[in-house]
């Protein structure tokens, strides 16, 4: 097989993806989107949260250009990326049980402001007390995750449930199980992974949402522009000023 007929298979996989999450998740994109509107109206902070590629999608909407600017990174020493050594840290620390509460008695989430949590697989303690925890302190959840995790694996949270047990609003990125979209004869694992395309899609779905929802409500949407544009350090700037004691990512 060629390589350019895998590339077009990708592209396939990650289209037919994307097409059902549109479809299949709207409801709960357009509740995801209208909850972070409710919170920017009624004076609350958005924080995004993801372990391992699942940050990726966290940063993607944080200081983003045509991003809200509101949306802060909450982030977990080990787990950010796969910039730690070794890299494989990472995948442990998810596991271990009592590190989110000790990130979220350190950081600045309080009673009535927004988490983002983001884990395709929704099993590991991290992500779970990290959702479960936020919920108890009063503040809004949205879970990112493939729901089929709750069926075909096993919880590693004590309490046996996942992610999308603790949440206010559910997204379903739809992700099959293992994260590898194409197989080949001659290849012995699966590869070519999509749910960052997906998770990325759906989140950007949820922000262009909001920032909707806002202006519906006669509210101007606090969004940033590039900064490679004329004028865009100028509108930032402003923003910046108007809505600093909600932006964390210049302290």
């Amino acid at each position: 097989m060629s390589d350019s007929k895998l590339a077009g298979q990708f592209f396939d996989a990650a289209i037919g993806l994307l097409r059902r999450v549109r479809d299949e998740d709207a409801g709960e994109i357009e509740a995801a989107g209208t909850l972070i509107a409710d919170t920017v109206v009624d004076g609350g902070r958005l924080f995004a949260f993801g372990a391992g590629h699942s940050s990726l999608a966290a940063q993607d909407i944080v200081y983003r250009a045509g991003g809200l600017a509101l949306m802060n990174l909450l982030t977990v020493p080990g787990v950010v990326g796969v910039d730690v050594m070794p890299a494989t840290l990472g995948s442990a620390l998810e596991r271990v049980d009592g590190l989110a509460s000790a990130v979220l008695d350190s950081s600045p989430l309080r009673s009535g402001d927004l988490l983002v949590v983001i884990s395709l697989s929704g099993r590991n303690a991290l992500p779970v007390e990290m959702a479960m925890n936020a919920r108890a302190l009063g503040v809004k959840v949205i879970g990112v995750t493939s729901v089929a995790y709750a069926t075909e694996t096993t919880s590693r949270h004590v309490s046996g449930t996942y992610l999308k047990d603790h949440c206010d609003v559910v997204l379903d990125s739809r992700i099959p199980v293992g994260d590898a979209e194409l197989t080949l004869d001659s290849i012995e694992a699966p590869f070519a992974p999509a749910s960052t395309v997906v998770t990325s899609a759906l989140l950007q779905a949820v922000m262009a949402t909001a920032a909707g929802a806002l202006a519906d409500r006669g509210v101007e949407p606090p969004l940033l522009r590039s900064g490679n544009v004329d004028g865009g350090h100028e509108w930032n700037g402003r923003v910046m000023t108007e809505y600093g004691d909600r932006i964390f990512y210049r302290r």
